[in-house]
């Protein structure tokens, strides 16, 4: 269930935001939002590669705290901001499953 909402999320999130905030070019942002879910091919890397136990902040090497600050300046301008946004969607989503991960057990 947790599984199924948290990807639930990452779509609904930045369709919501690109609905608020671009909604004259909604398909085109939420596309590229969307399309920064590509960040989670680093779990390839990842022996399994999938474990629902698993924090994916600080394990997968996009997914490391260190790159979330250039995640956050990429939002800084026009060009990269909905690459920016979209990763930092992720990433806030991911901590909050590793949050909500830690209180099940």
């Amino acid at each position: 269930m947790r599984s199924a909402i948290h990807m639930t999320l990452h779509f609904a999130v930045p369709a919501l935001i690109a609905f608020i905030f671009y909604r004259d070019r909604f398909w085109q942002s939420a596309g590229v939002m969307w399309a920064t879910m590509l960040v989670d091919l680093d779990h390839l890397l990842a022996d399994p590669i999938y474990d629902p136990n698993r924090c994916s902040i600080g394990f997968h090497p996009l997914h490391q705290y260190a790159l979330i600050p250039a995640y956050v300046i990429a939002c800084a301008w026009e060009r990269t901001r909905l690459v920016g946004i979209g990763l930092l969607v992720h990433m806030v989503l991911d901590a909050s499953d590793c949050i909500w991960m830690s209180y099940e057990t």
